[in-house]
């Protein structure tokens, strides 16, 4: 399964930016091996946290806690909180935290049995779908009801401490390919073509109003980073989580898996109401052509539309959704326009997949701040 290109924004200059949410205080030039007992496990957005208690010479034991990937992103991968029962001991390699010495990033887990999987290891195999035409609707409009999810991005080290993020069906033949040396580490990590325009990190000409606005939000912390929804745009792939669409014949709602919140796209309304309340997800209101959805949704509450651009509460954003019926690649092309704070408008388009787990939101709980 590919993912194809997504027209996403210019990158920075260098070609380079930061992957997923960064390495954080971690120190990726020093490696680490702990051994301990696990006493906790939190399966949580935006990262999972291990706990152990490890021994040191003297015998005393010190509180260890170490992180792993999101929920999500883990859960989408195979694994599971049942493979770390408390009272197993573990042995972990992975990187310091620089400001807390019982904290450290997990690249390598080792279990008592002496199996070992890495950080980005996968324990389930790509999803595989038998394509076909799906079973219509009674009044003739395409299915696309059911569970979705955009190919998982993972990096060609698959200890996550250097590479590059790559789409899952590319894993393999980037590690493959990879320098010994294990390619560049302690900063941060390159980003291949394809994934990198899934990252949503977005630029527009703006107007003023709009660069004032941009500049102010630079001073603030990713949304997903404090366990709130960036938009209904990003949170649509950003991460690779599940999502839910069901349907009939008077509307469809798009259950966003990470997060646990839900849109609605009226198909028995032909314009948007006089009067509407600004919203995280707006009013949407929807018809079919040709087999594709078309999608328009105005009222917007002002915020963040990707991981780097915001707009105000004048955004008005157009999607298209098309199934591939020998892929059953469901793509969604969209269109952003906000006068106040846009020049132009703001354009791309992401793809996802039948999910191969079931849509499950999980929780958010960002231990990082403890």
């Amino acid at each position: 399964m590919r993912v194809r290109a997504c027209l996403f924004a210019a990158l920075a200059a260098s070609g380079a930016v930061r992957a997923h949410h960064g390495f954080g205080s971690f120190n990726m030039d020093e490696e680490i091996e702990i051994t301990g007992v696990v006493t906790d496990l939190a399966f949580v957005n935006p990262h999972s946290w291990l706990y152990l208690d490890v021994a040191g010479a003297g015998g005393e034991v010190t509180p260890f806690r170490c992180e792993m990937r999101s929920a999500t992103t883990l859960r989408r991968s195979g694994w599971t909180p049942d493979m770390f029962p408390v009272g197993e001991e573990v042995t972990i390699t992975g990187s310091p935290d620089s400001n807390d010495p019982a904290a450290c990033y997990v690249s390598t887990v080792v279990f008592d049995d002496g199996s070992t999987i890495d950080r980005y290891g996968q324990r389930t195999p790509p999803v595989s779908v038998e394509a076909g035409p799906r079973e219509r609707l009674a009044n003739g409009n395409l299915n696309i009801s059911g569970e979705w999810g955009a190919e998982q991005l993972v990096m060609s080290d698959p200890r996550g401490v250097a590479g590059s993020l790559v789409p899952l069906s590319e894993a393999a033949e980037a590690a493959a390919s990879a320098p010994a040396s294990g390619g560049r580490r302690g900063g941060v990590p390159l980003i291949a073509g394809t994934a990198a325009q899934r990252l949503f990190i977005g630029s527009v000409a703006m107007t003023p109003a709009g660069e004032a606005a941009q500049a102010a939000a630079r001073q603030d912390v990713n949304p997903a980073m404090r366990c709130e929804p960036i938009s209904i745009l990003m949170d649509w792939t950003y991460d690779s989580p599940v999502n839910r669409i069901t349907q009939d014949e008077s509307r469809i709602t798009l259950e966003y898996g990470k997060f646990d919140y839900a849109r609605t796209i009226y198909l028995d309304q032909a314009t948007h109401p006089d009067t509407i309340e600004p919203s995280l997800t707006g009013h949407s209101i929807g018809r079919w052509e040709n087999d594709v959805l078309h999608v328009d949704t105005v009222g917007v509450q002002a915020g963040a539309l990707t991981r780097g651009l915001v707009h105000s509460d004048q955004l008005h954003l157009i999607e298209r959704f098309s199934l591939d019926p020998a892929t059953l690649a469901l793509t969604r092309e969209f269109r952003a326009e906000d006068p106040a704070f846009y020049l132009e408008p703001y354009t791309g388009s992401d793809v996802v997949y039948p999910s191969n787990v079931p849509y499950e939101p999980s929780p958010c709980d960002d231990r990082s701040l403890f």
